[in-house]
């Protein structure tokens, strides 16, 4: 919970400043040395997020399904270890593709249509061919998004079958509700990016693909704290 609420933080940091600016202010530019920060702040703490969920959905396996060999697998120093390993890699996989779009020509004034520097969106803006930047954009997406979703089903696929074996209804009760806030957050999370992909995806005005990843980027960091305080 201290990674993620951590992470809900530094992902609306890496955005809302800006994204305020622009709304509230009317300040149009931003340099770009900040353009490419951004962007690959906001794709590294996106990672970070599906993969801080990952592994609070490998806690609530081993929780569920070896109650008993919960305190030997899952010790303080595993706890971190794991965690640290999901933030590096977050930190690490977005690298390839804000480099070389950094390296991609563009004009004196680029002009980006959306209210943060989205890699797609700074793609869009470049002068050069953009084919193999989207493809690679589009193939870290699906790394980030379906290989954590399917680890995340895969654990609690197990956890639904171990449930199931549980003979009392009051214990299989017991163990679900110790994963309700997790299968919230997860729902979320997303929800949110099949919001941003549609509306990138489908044939919609340009201020509906803006406001998918709005959605994206504000709703499951407010909704998160929201749903454990209601659980805790």
């Amino acid at each position: 919970l201290i990674n993620l609420s951590a992470l809900d933080i530094l992902f609306t940091t890496s955005t809302v400043p800006k994204m305020l600016s622009l709304l509230l202010l009317g300040d149009h530019f931003l340099s770009f040395p900040a353009c490419f920060l951004q962007m690959y702040l906001f794709h590294s703490f996106s990672c970070s997020e599906a993969f801080i969920l990952v592994v609070m959905a490998y806690d609530r396996y081993v929780a569920i399904c070896y109650p008993l060999h919960y305190p030997v697998h899952m010790t303080p120093q595993a706890n971190a270890a794991l965690a640290a390993s999901a933030w590096l890699a977050a930190l690490l996989l977005p690298i390839p593709a804000v480099v070389q779009t950094s390296h991609m020509a563009f004009g004196s004034v680029a002009h980006v249509y959306h209210c943060f520097c989205d890699h797609l969106a700074v793609v869009q803006a470049s002068c050069s061919d953009t084919t193999r930047q989207t493809l690679m954009g589009f193939c870290i997406a699906m790394v980030v998004s379906f290989l954590p979703l399917l680890l995340v089903l895969l654990s609690y696929a197990h956890i639904l079958a171990s449930v199931l074996r549980i003979s009392s209804r009051e214990g299989r009760s017991k163990a679900f509700s110790t994963c309700s806030s997790h299968l919230l957050v997860v729902g979320t999370y997303y929800s949110s990016i099949a919001i941003s992909y549609v509306s990138y995806r489908a044939d919609l005005p340009l201020d509906f693909h803006i406001m998918g990843n709005v959605v994206y980027a504000i709703l499951t960091p407010v909704l998160n704290p929201m749903i454990y305080t209601l659980r805790n």
